[in-house]
C-alpha cells in the first residue's frame, strides 16, 4: 500500500507540474507572441527563392518583408519575370515600380592569345592563391588570371571560361548577386545596369608603352575617346579612361571608333561588346609564349 501511495503521489506531482508548465507556456505564448503578416509567405512563394542577393537584401524572405512594409517596390527583384512582379504588385495593391536590371561585367579582355605571362604559375588552381604568388605570373599586374574562381562561385551558372581563359558572362542567367565581384582578387568585376552600353574592358594603369607591351588590347591612355566624348562623360586618370555613368545617356558607339586597341567597347547587345573600326584585328588563337 505504501508503494501504491508513493506512485500515486509521484503521478499527482507530475500531473500538477505538467499543468503548471502548460500554463506557463500558454501565458508566455500570449505575452511574447509576435504577429507575422501572412502575406509574407505568399509573396515569398511568388519569388524565385534563389536567395541570390540581386535585390541587395539577405534573401527572398527579407525581400518579402520589405516589399510588404512598403520599403521597396516589387520590381526590385530583377530576377523575377515581369509576370511574377505583376502578380506581387496586384496581390499587394501597389505599383510594381521600375528598377533596371544589372549584370556583372569584366574589366579585362586580356586572354592568353593577347596578354603575355612572365612566369608559369604552379600551385593551387585558384585565382586567389595565384595572386598571392607575385600577382599570379601575368605580365599585366591588373589582368585576369583565368583560373575560374568566379565560375566556381556562380550559383546561377552564368559564367564560363572561354578558350582563351577569360570569364564570359551570360546576361540571361546573371542575377547580379555580387559573388563574382567579391571573389575576384583583381577586382575586375562590377555590376552594371544594362543601359550602361559603353565599357572600358581594361584596368591596366601602366603608361601606354608598358601597357601594350603586356597586353595587345590594353588601354594605352591615348586619349582619343576622351577627345571625342561629350564633356564629363570620359576622363583620363592614372593612365586609364574612366566613365562617369551619370552622363551615360550621352554615350554613343562612335566613341569606340578611334581606339587603337579596342579597350573601349560598346554593348549594343548585353552579351556582346563590339570594338571600334580602328582596333587592331586579333587573328591569333594560340597562347602567347612566356616573356623572357
Amino acid at each position: 500500500m505504501e508503494l501504491i501511495g508513493t506512485i500515486g503521489s509521484a503521478g499527482l506531482f507530475m500531473a500538477t507540474l505538467g499543468v503548471l508548465l502548460a500554463g506557463v507556456l500558454a501565458f508566455a505564448n500570449r505575452r511574447l507572441y509576435v504577429y507575422e503578416d501572412p502575406r509574407i509567405e505568399e509573396v515569398e512563394n511568388l519569388l524565385p527563392k534563389s536567395n541570390c542577393g540581386a535585390c541587395g537584401l539577405a534573401g527572398c524572405r527579407n525581400f518579402a518583408e520589405k516589399v510588404i512594409a512598403g520599403e521597396i517596390v516589387p520590381a526590385q527583384c530583377t530576377v523575377s519575370s515581369a509576370a511574377q512582379v505583376g502578380m506581387i504588385a496586384t496581390m499587394l495593391g501597389v505599383d510594381a515600380g521600375d528598377v533596371e536590371r544589372r549584370v556583372a561585367r569584366l574589366a579585362c579582355a586580356g586572354g592568353k592569345h593577347v596578354a603575355y605571362t612572365r612566369a608559369r604559375y604552379a600551385g593551387l588552381s585558384t585565382c586567389r592563391a595565384a595572386a598571392v604568388v607575385s600577382g599570379g605570373g601575368k605580365e599585366c599586374a591588373w589582368g585576369c588570371l583565368g583560373l575560374g574562381d568566379c565560375v566556381n562561385v556562380c550559383k546561377q551558372g552564368a559564367l564560363h571560361l572561354d578558350r582563351h581563359g577569360l570569364p564570359v558572362v551570360d546576361p540571361l542567367k546573371c542575377t547580379a548577386c555580387n559573388d563574382c565581384v567579391a571573389v575576384c582578387p583583381k577586382g575586375l568585376f562590377s555590376l552594371q545596369e544594362l543601359s550602361h552600353k559603353l565599357w572600358i574592358a581594361c584596368r591596366n594603369r601602366a603608361d601606354g608603352d608598358a601597357a601594350q607591351a603586356a597586353c595587345e588590347v590594353a588601354c594605352t591612355a591615348c586619349g582619343k575617346c576622351v577627345a571625342d566624348a561629350p564633356p564629363g562623360l570620359l576622363t583620363l586618370r592614372n593612365n586609364l579612361v574612366e566613365i562617369d555613368y551619370d552622363w551615360h545617356d550621352q554615350a554613343t558607339q562612335h566613341l569606340t571608333d578611334r581606339c587603337p586597341t579596342g579597350a573601349i567597347v560598346w554593348f549594343a547587345d548585353p552579351d556582346h561588346g563590339s570594338r571600334g573600326h580602328a582596333a587592331k584585328k586579333i587573328l591569333r588563337n594560340d597562347a602567347l609564349p612566356i616573356k623572357q
